[in-house]
């Protein structure tokens, strides 16, 4: 039991360390088109009873931004599409804009970029030649203010703005915006700030279930998606949506452009043809996703790449237009009380007392099923090793850890190296049903969980090494910017 408490004091310290030294962040959508919802100062109270430390909102509401004073939050406010002709026409009309609602409380309030339009290529007078112009002049506001570093200038964009997106090399931007997508890419690359996107794999999976499969779109499938062009291999759409981006970017030349995601998420709830919107489906879909961003896998194209995403949305909106799921996005009532519980850390949940008997302490264990078929061990094998990122050479003949050699004693190493390596969360047990959480030290029934530990910690005092010298790399090029 001593080396079972070892690994995870291993599991948690170097999750810890990786995880100051991490640039990705998840954020949420502060959305308020509803007549329910709780004050801004009740609102500041919650974000931070959850420990959210990036908000966005959809324009620049003095009693929002009021709320937000010295609370630490990193806020992302917007010019609305219905102030762009007036920003585009005027350079006056930004400088104002700036110095009534931005000025008056900002340090205070937090803010570190502005959104100037929302999918525009989506909206019906479709403003899109009004936005880069809109940009330009708030950029000089800002830089007559001294904050054009400070506080980045972006426009944010559905994935429509995209002719194709599959397969992801092949992603392509929609010739008929090239007039409007040319000018503002210019400017994001001469200015360094994010192409933003709004993904939402839901709807590929709502409107085309035959296609895309549930637990592709949950970050949950076992199986592989390949990119006929690349080899790369696609678990999740979220990724393959990504990539296509970054393809798309690539191949107008702009390779420096980030990507950051400024909504994504699953509804709750939704019409009878709404299947998939369910609470359970939200919880998955977005501890998944958290944990997937906060360990900075990355995406097959762009692996290691940090990814800055907000989740829409913090609550329901009782006022949106649309089928059911369109008012069923929160991820809290306007009571305040939690929808479905969301780990907004990506750590999971991790019992660092030092008993000795794992079913008191909150120790626990991800072992394959005795029930399920050796195809299905296999694939969820193939999976873990593979696109899960686990280290399977152990488990190779002559390894230390290939007896016994059977597909259930291979598959539990694999399955709770993955387990423990992310969180010891529910979700990180899945593997469509074929793993089994234990609270009971299994390894005297399969000695391979052992030989698990005892490796894992030799593998996690180098491994620690590294990533402190990361540490010291990153701290040294902030001191050095």
């Amino acid at each position: 039991m001593a080396s079972a408490f070892k690994l995870l004091f291993a599991v948690s310290l170097f999750t810890l360390l990786l995880r100051f030294c991490s640039g990705s962040i998840v954020g949420v959508c502060y959305g308020r088109n509803a007549d329910d919802l709780p004050t801004p100062d009740k609102v500041v109270e919650l974000i931070k009873l959850h420990n959210i430390k990036y908000v966005r909102i959809y324009d620049s509401n003095i009693q929002v931004l009021k709320a937000f004073a010295n609370t630490g939050v990193e806020l992302m406010v917007a010019v609305p599409n219905s102030d762009l002709l007036a920003f585009s026409q005027f350079q006056s009309n930004a400088d104002s804009w700036l110095k009534n609602s931005i000025l008056p409380y900002y340090p205070a309030a937090k803010i570190t970029y502005i959104t100037v339009g929302l999918e525009v290529t989506e909206s019906p007078d479709n403003a899109s030649a009004l936005v880069v112009p809109a940009m330009h002049n708030v950029l000089a506001a800002l830089k007559k203010a001294g904050l054009h570093k400070r506080i980045k200038v972006s426009s944010t964009h559905s994935l429509g703005v995209l002719s194709r997106s599959f397969p992801p090399s092949a992603g392509a931007f929609n010739s008929s915006h090239a007039s409007f997508l040319k000018p503002m890419l210019e400017f994001l690359a001469e200015n360094q700030s994010p192409f933003m996107i709004d993904l939402y794999p839901y709807y590929a999976y709502r409107d085309s279930p035959k296609k895309v499969s549930l637990d592709y779109a949950l970050f949950e499938s076992s199986s592989e998606v390949i990119d006929p062009n690349t080899g790369l291999l696609y678990t999740n759409m979220f990724d393959a949506q990504i990539d296509a981006l970054y393809f798309a970017l690539m191949a107008l030349n702009f390779k420096t452009i980030k990507v950051m995601v400024t909504e994504t998420g699953w509804p709750s709830k939704g019409s009878p043809k709404e299947k998939g919107a369910t609470p359970d489906n939200a919880q998955t879909y977005n501890t998944n996703l958290i944990r997937h961003v906060l360990n900075d896998t990355g995406t097959p194209a762009k692996p290691g790449e940090e990814l800055d995403v907000y989740i829409f949305s913090l609550f329901n909106e009782n006022r949106k237009p649309g089928l059911e799921s369109e008012r069923n996005w929160g991820l809290f009532y306007p009571d305040k009380t939690s929808i479905y519980n969301l780990d907004f850390t990506g750590k999971g949940v991790l019992d660092m007392t030092n008993s000795t008997d794992g079913s008191k302490n909150g120790t626990t264990w991800c072992i394959a099923s005795s029930k399920a078929s050796e195809a299905d061990l296999q694939n969820a094998i193939d999976w873990a090793c593979g696109p899960g990122n686990v280290d399977c050479s152990a488990i190779q003949p002559s390894q230390p850890c290939f007896e016994p050699d059977n597909l259930v004693s291979h598959a539990s190493f694999a399955f709770n190296s993955y387990y423990q390596q992310n969180g010891a969360s529910d979700v990180a047990c899945s593997f469509g049903g074929k793993g089994v959480k234990v609270d009971k030290d299994p390894s005297k029934s399969i000695p391979i969980i052992s030989c698990l530990s005892e490796l894992f910690l030799t593998m996690f005092r180098l491994t620690m090494q590294q990533a402190y010298s990361i540490c010291l790399k990153s701290d040294h090029n902030l001191l050095t910017s």
